[in-house]
């Protein structure tokens, strides 16, 4: 019994009771809740016996007493109340058996009450330290997420209470775990940091951790992304650069991008190449058409109460124009409500969210949007300046976008006319077909496996991930547009 109890705790050792009682055991809660039960032939006689046992667990309790035994229906039904923590509810032993049960039985069930009980302490402590790590790290994931959509001020106040406090500036590093356990993997990078770093288990992808490290010059944590690729021989890394807090969201995209590069190299860590965000690059100019554009789903109302306002709408279309499908998981809602959240947002801006050209305009206007060094008319201007607010394609042959576009594309090198295996062919064409590698594929007359080749060639080549979101298509077809616009000179 004891053997059972190390190597399988309470439910093995009931398995191995109810073997020898030739019936049912488990272990109940003093109302009569089943909480462990193993019968050794399911059926309805295995239903029958743990209602018996839920009767009996019942007045075992309303009586106060240690043990308790009865017949019915044929059955015999014996309970002991095991011993438990002052602060743990007893639960009840029971087993129910054919009469006349196997001889020795209730001296085997006495002796079978401490080990249990023992197990069940030390499984209810697991269950409470548990709960525990759940709330901490979803504690976390909500402070990511106020990051991310530039919530400082209550991010800083929910991180008060779980430690440690925010870094400003920071770095963000994307650690895949590729075969280990994330948790092992956090509990060292938490090891290597000092605990000075804020780790989150990514409520995307199941294998990734997001480490938001301090980035003031001198300290540890500089490294902390290369020290964990050393470390964790099966992990990849991808580093951003250094940004302020309220740039969270784009050192996460810069992290995610890097690791598509990092998955191709020996070290199996990479930084972020240094790049102008395009948000930056529009200036004021963009800043005004970004409120434009946004404003019909920035204004919106809803009609009821429980319906989605335009903050959560908002949010809702970052995390989707950032993760796709995967937004269900980010947000924690049902994919039906992100489908009817999707198609409310279309209506209302007068897009098609399926084109990969709104979408890019969109995204394009929320970066804008969460970029506040970015300068704006103030209120009593706004009517004024709409009326020279550009369109997209306005805001595309600005120097500065044409500039940013060719630096985009500098890694290509020229285009080839006519060769299909262009990079900016593949690319282009890829993009035309929605970023689908189906219509891609048969546009290129290649197979759909030669595509998925060429891109992920690609991505290290632009150093930038492609196939897999938070993904740079948006930025490449802007870039493309750009340069159509203001021609090859």
């Amino acid at each position: 019994m004891h053997g059972l109890a190390r190597s399988g705790g309470s439910q093995e050792l009931l398995h191995w009771v109810s073997g020898r009682a030739d019936g049912w055991a488990g272990l109940l809660g003093g109302d009569g809740t089943v909480l462990h039960g193993v019968a050794r032939a399911p059926g309805s006689s295995a239903v029958g016996s743990s209602a018996i046992a839920a009767e009996g667990a019942r007045e075992l309790t309303a009586l106060g007493a240690r043990s308790l035994s009865f017949d019915r229906d044929g059955r015999t039904a014996l309970f002991y109340s095991l011993d438990a923590p002052p602060d743990v509810p007893a639960p009840v032993l029971a087993v129910v058996g054919r009469r006349p049960l196997p001889e020795g039985l209730s001296t085997l069930l006495a002796d079978a009450a401490l080990p249990l009980a023992l197990c069940w302490a030390a499984e209810t402590v697991e269950r409470k330290r548990r709960r525990v790590d759940l709330a901490e790290s979803r504690g976390r994931e909500a402070v990511l997420h106020l990051l991310m959509t530039g919530q400082l001020s209550i991010a800083h106040q929910v991180a008060g209470a779980l430690k440690p406090s925010l870094p400003d500036p920071v770095r963000v590093c994307v650690v895949e775990c590729a075969g280990r356990d994330r948790d092992e993997v956090a509990r060292i990078c938490a090891d290597l940091s000092g605990g000075r770093s804020w780790i989150v288990r990514c409520p995307v992808y199941a294998r990734h951790l997001i480490l938001i490290v301090p980035a003031r010059p001198g300290q540890a944590d500089g490294r902390l992304g290369p020290q964990v690729a050393s470390v964790v021989d099966d992990c990849v890394v991808g580093i951003s650069e250094d940004l302020t807090l309220a740039d969270t969201a784009t050192a996460y995209r810069q992290a995610f991008h890097a690791l598509a590069v990092a998955r191709g190299l020996p070290e199996r860590h990479a930084h972020f190449g240094s790049a102008p965000e395009l948000a930056l690059v529009t200036g004021a100019e963009g800043a005004r058409w970004a409120d434009a554009l946004l404003a019909p789903l920035l204004a919106h109302v809803p009609r009821r109460g429980q319906d989605p306002g335009s903050q959560e709408l908002a949010a809702t279309l970052a995390s989707w124009l950032a993760f796709s499908s995967h937004a269900t998981e980010h947000l924690k809602i049902h994919r039906n409500t992100l489908a009817a959240r999707l198609r409310l947002i279309g209506e209302l801006l007068g897009m098609d969210l399926n084109k990969v050209a709104d979408q890019s305009a969109l995204d394009l206007a929320l970066c804008v949007r969460a970029t506040p060094a970015l300068p704006r008319p103030a209120p009593r201007q706004a009517g004024a300046a709409s009326e020279a607010v550009r369109s997209l394609d306005g805001i595309l042959r600005l120097p500065a976008v044409r500039a940013w576009a060719a630096q985009q594309l500098q890694p290509l090198g020229a285009p080839v006319a006519g060769g299909s295996a262009d990079p900016h062919t593949t690319l282009r064409t890829w993009l035309e077909h929605e970023a689908q590698l189906g219509p891609a594929a048969a546009a290129l007359r290649i197979s759909v496996p030669g595509v998925r080749k060429r891109l992920t060639r690609l991505e290290t080549v632009l150093q930038r991930s492609l196939l897999r979101t938070p993904s740079a298509r948006y930025d490449l077809w802007l870039a493309f547009r750009a340069l159509d616009l203001t021609g090859p000179g």
